[in-house]
């Protein structure tokens, strides 16, 4: 499969303005605040309130708050503090978020959250992205979980059924993830057994290409005190799609328990499993030319899958975490999870040119892997306040170790290589080959650990400084049947962080913030010698500010992100001497912008999340790079709950705008062509009745315009078409 992994202006002054509008209007906002949005009545019923531990701590969970912000989140830094208080771009996508747009997996939450994209080159995988570079892995309860992006196990179709929020920080974030690139990190953070009485819901929805869900959420005491507690969550999906053949199951289960052993010290701990069953799916995208180089125009419902493909994958997931927090204020925390994927696929992959009657036939590769990866995770952190020069400062400092198995064994296709002679009338009826025994493809292993220190340091009653330090190694060996066996060793990289930010007074405040990340590689340069890790640093500064107690955030920010030492091929010479593996140098890659962002409450009943992006990536050279990805978003999502008699309804809607993209490739004459999506916007659009107290009726509608894109998939310039209109009806109950 890996053989086929995808490689690595100017204008909208409307969506400028518009970002830059709802920012001063917030502003304007702060002569007379709005009052806290009320929630509709049977959100009374929401979960009971969470236990706090630590005096004056912020709540972060956002089940119950009806509202697009947060009081805090943790993931950019150990220290939890406000967004405000953040020295980077932080994004909160809340509860309330996620089921006001009916947002189902962590596609959904990156096709909708400011500065972050998708180029969706599959059905099964896609690459996330954020300011011009990828992003390659997933944090779960601030612990990451990276996964190889040419073997996914459904990564992007992770349910949220499970999780509170997604905090999605921008930048580089080495200080708690380690290795990875400069782009963002995403961090699902698991929902709490929290609730001392019996609450929760029962959701059931139907939509577009026979979409059927339903989903139940229940949290309950154990015992009369409510110190036991426990919480379960199941969800079903069945679907089929815009794509001829092509259906998606979707099921997943999560239980969890919090245990009070003592007034200061919570138990908690579960497991989950997640399933994901995908019938026909396409390997690679849609042909861009023919063989006589013409263009094809496909209907979306076009497919190069068969009958026989599939793509199925599991995810288990077994946690417990133990918080304790002390007399002096301070809190400990200590956790292990245990993540398992397994995937199992017979693939077909049809690539080079489409195919008529009297031209050559277009290619095919059908392949099958069965795949397993394993990640244990230990952490440990300990928090709290000190004083110093008659200040109280604050201070966190902790330790990750993890260890992740891969392997992968595959079996090979004895027929099943004859091509497609016309690939205009072909429907998937492609004869499934003769498979091989199962036979090892590749392995390997992974250790990173982590020690790292934060401090918020308490300058004056408006000046706060944060300093920080991570300590990593990372040591990865790897050995597959196409490749020579590769080791990298890193130790005691040292990654710092460093931000500061000053209150003009009780509402805005200026930040600055540097930070880094590193990313080890297997590349070797002309001599043999491996190339050393990628560096990505980022700068940031900005303007943020805080309305209504909170209720709303904005920010105005300017970064610069640097990716050091990119492995590039040598242009001096194709072969490393005596080998015939590839030559690389050390290259860079610079990206630069600014982001405007609104969440939270703008009046009574009226909530927005909304953000525009612009940025400039260029190579070494000067030139553009990465230009699969979008460099300029514009996100927005809005609703309104009505006042008085007609507060049972509330509507919203949205745009998701983004810029175009394009790649070079070879076309059928060998010479390089561009292939571009022009920029395009999508409209989105809900409404919800309130039936009862308990029972209430939500309509999404998606690309109401029934706008016709596609992401590209450099390899042969295949592309793959988004999905057209589609509108879901659902019922949820609460008690």
């Amino acid at each position: 499969m890996s053989r086929f992994a995808n490689n690595r202006s100017t204008g909208a002054v409307c969506p400028l303005a518009l970002a830059v509008h709802m920012l001063a209007a917030g502003a304007a906002f702060t002569a007379t605040p709005a009052s806290a949005q009320q929630p509709e009545p049977a959100q009374t019923e929401e979960l009971a309130p969470i236990t706090v531990t630590g005096k004056g701590e912020r709540r972060a969970t956002t089940e119950g708050t009806a509202s697009y912000t947060t009081e805090a989140a943790r993931t950019a830094t150990p220290l939890s503090m406000s967004l405000r208080e953040t020295p980077q771009s932080v994004t909160v996508v809340t509860q309330q978020r996620i089921e006001d747009q009916d947002m189902q997996t962590i596609l959904d939450v990156v096709n909708n959250t400011v500065g972050v994209s998708v180029n969706r080159y599959e059905t099964s995988r896609a690459q996330f992205n954020a300011r011009g570079f990828e992003i390659n892995a997933l944090m779960i309860d601030g612990v990451p979980t990276i996964w190889e992006q040419p073997w996914s196990s459904g990564e992007m179709f992770s349910s949220l059924a499970m999780y509170d929020r997604v905090e999605v920080v921008r930048g580089a974030n080495g200080l708690m993830s380690g290795s990875g690139d400069p782009s963002a990190s995403l961090n699902l953070v698991r929902k709490r057994a929290s609730s001392a009485h019996t609450t929760g819901s029962l959701e059931v929805s139907g939509g577009t290409w026979d979409t059927y869900g339903v989903l139940g959420d229940v949290a309950f005491a154990l015992n009369d005190a409510g110190s036991v507690r426990a919480r379960l969550v199941g969800e079903y999906n069945d679907a089929d799609s815009w794509i001829d053949l092509h259906t998606n199951q979707r099921s997943t289960l999560y239980g969890t328990m919090d245990i009070d052993l003592t007034p200061d010290t919570t138990l908690w701990f579960g497991m989950s499993h997640q399933e994901n069953k995908s019938d026909s799916p396409m390997w690679g995208g849609l042909p861009y030319w023919y063989h006589d180089g013409s263009k094809t125009d496909w209907d979306r419902s076009k497919t190069t899958s068969t009958h026989w493909s599939k793509w199925n994958t599991t995810y288990e997931t077994r946690f417990i975490n133990l918080d304790h927090s002390f007399a002096n204020d301070w809190n400990l925390h200590l956790g292990y999870n245990r993540g398992e994927r397994d995937g199992e696929s017979y693939l077909f992959y049809v690539y080079t040119y489409a195919s008529q009657p009297g031209s050559a036939p277009i290619n095919t590769y059908p392949a099958m892997y069965k795949t397993r990866t394993v990640q244990e995770d230990y952490s440990v952190r300990l928090d709290g306040p000190f004083s110093l020069f008659n200040r109280d400062h604050e201070l966190a400092f902790g330790y990750i170790h993890s260890e992740q198995k891969f392997d992968a064994d595959t079996r090979f296709a004895l027929t099943g290589w004859g091509g497609i002679p016309d690939f205009d009338s072909y429907e998937g009826d492609f004869p499934e080959p003769t498979w091989s025994p199962l036979t090892t493809y590749g392995e390997g292993d992974l250790t990173q650990t982590g020690a790292y220190a934060a401090t918020r340091l308490n300058l004056a009653d408006d000046l706060k400084l944060i300093l920080g330090v991570r300590d990593s190694t990372y040591k990865k060996k790897a050995d597959d049947i196409y490749s020579d066996p590769t080791r990298t060793d890193v130790g005691h990289e040292l990654t710092p962080y460093a931000g500061i930010i000053y209150d003009l007074n009780n509402t805005f405040s200026v930040y600055a913030s540097y930070t880094d990340i590193f990313q080890p590689q297997t590349e070797r340069d002309r001599n043999g010698q491996q190339i050393v890790p990628i560096i990505g640093k980022s700068y940031e500064a900005g303007l943020k500010g805080e309305f209504y107690d909170g209720r709303l955030n904005a920010s105005i920010a300017v970064f610069r992100i640097e990716q050091d030492n990119l492995a590039a091929d040598d242009p001096t010479i194709t072969f490393i001497p005596g080998t015939t593996e590839t030559a690389y140098i050390a290259s860079e890659a610079t990206s630069k912008g600014f982001e405007l962002e609104v969440n939270g409450e703008l009046a009574d009943g009226w909530n927005i999340g909304a953000g525009y992006t612009q940025f400039k990536i260029e190579d070494a050279n000067g030139d553009a790079a990465n230009t699969r990805f979008p460099t300029k978003l514009l996100r927005s999502f809005t609703t309104y709950q009505f006042p008085g008699e007609w507060s049972r309804l509330t509507v919203g809607g949205g745009v998701n705008w983004q810029d175009d993209i394009y790649t070079y490739a070879p076309n059928p004459a060998g010479n390089a062509e561009k292939i571009e999506q022009q920029a395009y916007a999508l409209v989105n659009a809900m409404a919800r009745y309130q039936i009862s107290d308990n029972l209430a009726a939500q309509v999404n509608a998606n690309n109401l315009t029934d706008e016709k894109y596609f992401d590209i998939f450099e390899a042969f310039g295949a592309i793959t078409y988004g999905a057209p209109r589609s509108v879901t009806l659902s019922a949820k109950y609460r008690f």
